[in-house]
This record gives structure tokens, C-alpha cells and sequence, in this order.
């Protein structure tokens, strides 16, 4: 299991990193080759802590975001983590999925919707309404987290954010919300080692190569690649659990 789960950690960061929700293709993924929804989703806050930080410090020393100015936005993506993380720790494993298969499916049609037009100003700032809204999406990102690396790049690109420093933000507090939830899972007794670790060593590998390639990427062409592997992913999911092994 492990070679598998450090392929699905590649490809879920590598996509995920230049397009946002990876996690519509690492999920489903981990769940086909049998791993329980709360360690599958434990597991994933580890790897994503790991791959989300890493992308941002490379972005970070390219001067492409201000450290202050992430720093300031923090504590909410963290606190929200940390309520996810708690939210999801108290729910059954079959409450878990139900929900879990759910909110795949609504962010898979999420990432239809065309993100808006990319207007920079080198000194745009965030403006006071993106703190409820990280907080709202460091919850989901802690309960669940699929798509919440899309939600994020809309708040950023609606306030004219360019696209590096819209993944700078983006890595940065999906790293918080991910430490947060960790931290929930962690003391429920919920994290898998055996999964974690390979898991993260995959994610880490592709978050470091697609924050090198950014930019050189079609957003359009990985958009289509992220939505057809979710697609089969979720096809093969739903079949596995309403017709058996697969």
C-alpha cells in the first residue's frame, strides 16, 4: 500500500498545488485501497501540512509574498483547522462517509465554476471580510477538505490578488487549517503512521515540483486533468461501497 499511497500523494499536491483541490483526487483514492475515512482524513491534514508549507516557503524566498502579511491572517485558518478537526473526531465512520461522499460530489461541480480574471496590484491587500471566510473554509478544510484549496483561491483572485501570491496565501493557511485539524485528530487517536508518512513523502515531492512549475502550466488543461481523475475516482468509489470489492 505504501507505493500507492505516495503515487496518490504525488499526483493529489502536484494538481492540487496549481489548481487547487487536490484533495477531490487523494481522498477518493485513499478510500478505494481501504483506508477508514477518518484515518484517510487525518492522514491527508498531515501530508497537506507538510506540502502545503514547503510550496509557500519556496514562494516565500522568491519574494513573491510578504511574511507579515500572511502572519496576519493566520489565526484564523488555525482555529478553524482546529474545529474541523474536532467536529469530524466526534462523528461515526458512517456518518463520515455519508458526508464525505456528499461534499466530493459538491466540490467536484465547484470546480466548474470559472474563476474570476486575475487583476494584480502588487500592493493589493486583503481587505477585513477574509478573515470570517478563512475561518469558515479552515472549518471545512479540518471537518473534510476537498476543494477547500479552490475556495481559497476565490477569496484571494475576488480582491485582485495575483496568481503566485494568490498560492502563497493559499498554501500558507491551508498549512494552518491542516496543523489545526491534526492536532483534533491527533489526540482522538485517529492518525495512521503506516498511511501519514507515505502519504506526505508523495504530497511533498509533488508540491515541490509544481510550486517550480507554476506558471508554466495551463490552468485550464490541469483543471481538465483534476476533474477527470475525480470523476473515475468517484465512479470507482461509489461502485466499491453499493457493489462491493472491487
Amino acid at each position: 500500500m505504501e507505493l500507492s499511497l505516495i503515487v496518490i500523494g504525488f499526483v493529489s499536491s502536484f494538481i492540487g498545488t496549481l489548481a487547487g483541490s487536490g484533495g477531490l483526487i487523494n481522498l477518493p483514492a485513499m478510500l478505494i485501497v481501504g483506508v477508514p475515512i477518518h484515518s484517510a482524513i487525518a492522514s491527508n491534514k498531515f501530508s497537506n501540512s507538510i506540502s502545503s508549507f514547503s510550496s509557500f516557503y519556496v514562494l516565500l524566498r522568491k519574494k513573491e509574498v510578504d511574511f507579515k502579511s500572511a502572519v496576519k491572517i493566520a489565526p484564523f485558518s488555525f482555529l478553524g483547522g482546529i474545529t474541523g478537526g474536532l467536529i469530524a473526531s466526534s462523528l461515526s465512520e458512517d456518518v463520515m462517509m455519508i458526508i464525505g461522499i456528499s461534499l466530493l460530489i459538491f466540490a467536484f461541480f465547484i470546480s466548474f465554476i470559472r474563476k474570476p480574471s486575475n487583476r494584480l496590484d502588487d500592493d493589493s491587500k486583503v481587505s477585513r471580510w477574509t478573515y470570517p471566510g478563512l475561518f469558515g473554509i479552515g472549518t471545512y478544510d479540518g471537518m473534510f477538505g476537498p476543494g477547500q484549496a479552490t475556495f481559497q483561491m476565490y477569496l484571494f483572485f475576488y480582491q485582485g490578488i495575483n496568481y503566485l501570491r494568490t498560492i502563497a496565501y493559499t498554501r500558507f493557511n491551508t498549512f494552518l487549517s491542516c496543523i489545526g485539524a491534526f492536532f483534533s485528530f491527533y489526540f482522538a487517536g485517529l492518525i495512521r503512521w503506516d498511511v501519514a508518512i507515505p502519504l506526505a513523502i508523495g504530497s511533498l515531492i509533488g508540491a515541490q515540483i509544481a510550486v517550480r512549475l507554476a506558471g508554466k502550466f495551463s490552468k485550464s488543461v490541469v483543471k481538465i486533468l483534476l476533474r477527470l481523475i475525480t470523476l473515475l475516482l468517484l465512479v470507482q468509489l461509489i461502485y466499491q461501497i453499493f457493489f462491493g470489492s472491487v
